[in-house]
């Protein structure tokens, strides 16, 4: 497949959710236009059984370059996972046996082919780092370890945060950042991508490809997806939105978001020209209706994993449940999903006792998604509606 040189797609490239390029932007842009092949990966460490769309957002990124007809490979972290990437975490990360990183990610291909491409021309490459990780010897280790000082590790925030606390620091989460830089090495990558979260790992690689093999390579971070709180939609915060969800969780997900979140939204999670986030930023100013604009944003959302005919079904029943006034767009959210709905009216504070949720529902005062419920047994899931009486809600997470 030729390079493609297009100034439009490139710059597209270089701006749409990127939050910095390194060494710097200049240095992509030049390999970019030059029509140099480059080879990048991005790296996914399998801690869940789903992709969600946080690693959307960089596979949308890695599809960028794949389509300009560079080599794009998506590297599961069979090794690292065993160890456990502290960034972000105030705590030691429990450690993945080998079956459950083999376990978690059997369906990470599937579920990143509706964004990237396995097959046809040009196809991506899925790697496992295991290959050569697994094959280094503590001798290796100790030479590797060599590029990498403690000071340098010490720069991360997290650590720091750590140690202030009192909290302990394994030694093995300062072997993760080396490991996961000795993948560039391995692979003999021009570039890297992932989350801003990733920064420092990835710039590990950097240090480390430029050390042992005198090579330079680029390291283009994307922006996150926050919540008003300023936390990252993910696993760890229990607000994520998974690639397994159903159509109508996916909608009624997006739908929850705060309104602040409709213009990334659209520009990192949508297939949408950058004209139309342009225009929806516009929109948001001129007073529109947020509810409206997330309409459009959940629709292109779920159309991407679901197909247009799921898509515009999941609005509509969105629209649906939700058209009468007397049922709020916001509304507590609790962690029940797989309890019984007996014991989330309980959990919730709906009704203070199991023989309160047993007498409201024989009475059909309990509902979930509009339909009325007949047996305190029947389970909830992630996305639900719970209503009891006329004006008590909860969603399900």
């Amino acid at each position: 497949m030729r390079i493609i040189t297009n100034d439009q797609k490139i710059n597209e490239l270089l701006t749409r959710g990127v939050e910095n390029v390194y060494p710097n932007r200049k240095f992509l842009e030049d390999k970019l236009k030059a029509g140099i092949p480059l080879k990048l990966y991005l790296g996914i460490d399998p801690t869940g059984s789903t992709l969600h769309l946080g690693h959307a957002i960089s596979l949308m990124k890695l599809r960028q370059f794949q389509e300009l007809g560079h080599k794009i490979i998506m590297l599961i972290g069979s090794f690292t996972a065993m160890i456990g990437d502290p960034t972000d975490k105030l705590a030691t990360r429990k450690p993945l046996t080998r079956e459950q990183v083999l376990k978690n990610c059997e369906n990470y291909r599937k579920q990143a082919s509706v964004i990237i491409k396995f097959d046809g021309e040009n196809p991506a490459e899925l790697k496992f780092n295991d290959e050569w990780l697994d094959k280094l010897t503590f001798r290796d280790a100790i030479k590797i370890a060599e590029h990498l000082t403690v000071p340098r590790l010490l720069e991360r925030d997290m650590f720091q945060k750590r140690m202030q606390e009192g909290k302990t620091i394994g030694l093995h989460e300062f072997l993760y950042p080396l490991l996961q830089g000795f993948d560039s090495v391995a692979m003999d990558v021009d570039g890297e991508l992932g989350g801003n979260d990733q920064t420092f790992n990835m710039l590990v690689g950097r240090d480390l490809l430029k050390a042992i093999k005198g090579k330079e390579k680029f390291v283009l971070t994307n922006k996150l997806l926050t919540d008003n709180a300023g936390k990252k939609m993910g696993k760890t915060e229990g607000n994520m939105i998974t690639l397994d969800d159903s159509a109508e969780e996916k909608f009624g997900k997006v739908m929850a978001w705060t309104d602040d979140m409709i213009v990334n939204g659209f520009e990192l999670c949508t297939f949408e020209s950058m004209d139309v986030v342009k225009q929806a930023e516009q929109r948001l100013k001129k007073g529109e209706n947020p509810r409206d604009l997330k309409l459009e944003l959940a629709e292109s959302i779920v159309k991407i994993y679901h197909g247009g005919k799921a898509a515009a079904q999941a609005k509509g029943k969105f629209v649906k449940m939700f058209s009468e006034k007397e049922t709020p767009e916001e509304m507590p959210a609790f962690a029940l999903a797989g309890k019984t709905i007996g014991a989330a009216l309980v959990a919730s504070g709906l009704v203070k006792s199991k023989s309160e949720a047993r007498r409201n529902i024989v009475q059909k005062g309990v509902s979930i998604n509009g339909q009325v419920v007949d047996s305190e047994e029947i389970l909830v899931k992630k996305g639900d509606v719970v209503k009891k009486g006329k004006r008590f809600f909860i969603r399900i997470i």
